[in-house]
C-alpha cells in the first residue's frame, strides 16, 4: 500500500512539471516569452574616457603601482611622466601585480615620432599587449605602411597567426586606442583543450579581429600551441621602442 502511495505522489508531481512545462505556455500571450531573473548588474559607463564603474584601473597616471618588471617581480621601473608611463629601453616588460582571465581591457598608446621605419623592427614602434602572459596583441608602427614588417606582425595582428580586417594606425606621436574583448581557453583533466581562447579587437573605433580563435601561445619560431594554464597578468612588451601608454583599466567578465 505504501509502494502505491508513493508511486501516485511521484506520478501527481511529474504531470505537475509536465503541466509548468515552457512547451505548455500559452505562446499567443507576450509573458510567454519574457524572462525576469537573471537581472543585469547596473554598471555606470565612463564619460569623457573614464573607465565604467566597475573596471579595475591599472594605470591612469598617478602611480606605477598595480605593475611589477616580469623577469624578476620587481617594483616597475618605466619612467612616469607627464599622466603616461613610458617603456624604459633596456628595462624589460612589465605585467599586471593581478591575474585575469575573461576580460575587457581598454588601453591607450603612443608610438614616439622618431620611431624608425620597419627596416629596423626593434625600434618601430615594436610592442605588444599579452593576454594571460603568452598570447600577444602586436603593437608596431603600421601608419599607412602596406608592408609593415609582415602582414601577420602588424599593429592589431595577433603575432604570426593573424593578418587585422584592417590597418587603423594613428601617426607616430598620436594616440592609439585598443579595445580588447579577451575569452580564456578552458582545458580538460588531462590537460586538451576544451575550448580555445578568443579576441576581439577594436583598433581606434574600428573593428579588426572579430572572434577570432586563438591557436596558442605566441611562438617567434614554430607553431603555436596550447599549454594548460590559469588566471594570468596583463603584459606590456619592452622591445627596444620608448613606446607610452595611458588610460589603462580591465574589467573581469
Amino acid at each position: 500500500m505504501k509502494k502505491l502511495f508513493f508511486l501516485l505522489v511521484m506520478l501527481t508531481n511529474g504531470m505537475l512539471i509536465y503541466a509548468q512545462s515552457p512547451w505548455e505556455k500559452d505562446f499567443t500571450k507576450p509573458e510567454a516569452t519574457e524572462i525576469d531573473e537573471p537581472k543585469p548588474k547596473i554598471v555606470t559607463p565612463g564619460t569623457n574616457g573614464a573607465p565604467p564603474s566597475d573596471a579595475i584601473v591599472l594605470f591612469n597616471g598617478e602611480n606605477l603601482d598595480s605593475w611589477i618588471m616580469s623577469k624578476d617581480n620587481s617594483s616597475c621601473r618605466w619612467t612616469l611622466k607627464d599622466g603616461s608611463m613610458t617603456i624604459k629601453s633596456g628595462a624589460g616588460d612589465i605585467q599586471t601585480r593581478q591575474k585575469f582571465g575573461d576580460c575587457q581591457l581598454h588601453l591607450e598608446f603612443k608610438i614616439p615620432v622618431n620611431a624608425k621605419n620597419s627596416a629596423n623592427r626593434n625600434n618601430a614602434g615594436n610592442s605588444g599587449v599579452f593576454l594571460q602572459e603568452r598570447y600577444e596583441v602586436q603593437i608596431f608602427n603600421s601608419y599607412q605602411n602596406e608592408t609593415p614588417l609582415y602582414a601577420n606582425g602588424q599593429m592589431g595582428s595577433i603575432y604570426k597567426q593573424v593578418i587585422p580586417m584592417a590597418n587603423a594606425a594613428s601617426k607616430t606621436g598620436e594616440w592609439n586606442t585598443f579595445d580588447i574583448y579577451y575569452t580564456q581557453p578552458q582545458f580538460r583533466s588531462n590537460g586538451t583543450v576544451e575550448k580555445p581562447a578568443y579576441v576581439t579587437l577594436v583598433h581606434n573605433g574600428v573593428l579588426v579581429l572579430n572572434h577570432f580563435e586563438i591557436q596558442g601561445s605566441i611562438e617567434y619560431i614554430g607553431i603555436p600551441y596550447y599549454k594548460p594554464h590559469g588566471k594570468a597578468a596583463i603584459r606590456l612588451q619592452e622591445h627596444g621602442s620608448e613606446i607610452s601608454f595611458r588610460n589603462i583599466w580591465i574589467r573581469e567578465l
